[in-house]
């Protein structure tokens, strides 16, 4: 389906399947996807202020989300920077 999309004209999508998705994209981690998409985000402390969670929790949610490829981090000593792989992130139909 990523690819098909490339064809078509449209880069940079994040392809997840309907059974990923279900688990993955929760309401809270739905919103540090957005977070990270209108913010320059410089840590995962500082999206935890922006998003008003606690720092624990929102790694754990960022754990999830880098394990199914939505995110990466840019690491800087102790520092983490998390970032979107891709700009759109789209549910494979059934």
């Amino acid at each position: 389906m990523a690819r098909a999309l490339a064809r078509g004209g449209m880069d940079g999508v994040q392809v997840l399947s309907l059974e990923s998705a279900e688990k993955v994209l929760t309401p809270k981690r739905r919103e540090l996807i957005e977070t990270l998409r209108t913010h320059d985000i410089d840590s995962v402390r500082h999206l935890a202020r922006c998003v008003g969670r606690d720092k624990g929790q929102v790694s754990r949610d960022l754990g999830i989300l880098a394990e199914h490829g939505v995110i990466k981090y840019d690491e800087d000593g102790r520092a983490k920077r998390p970032y979107l792989v891709q700009e759109h992130i789209t549910v494979e139909p059934i």
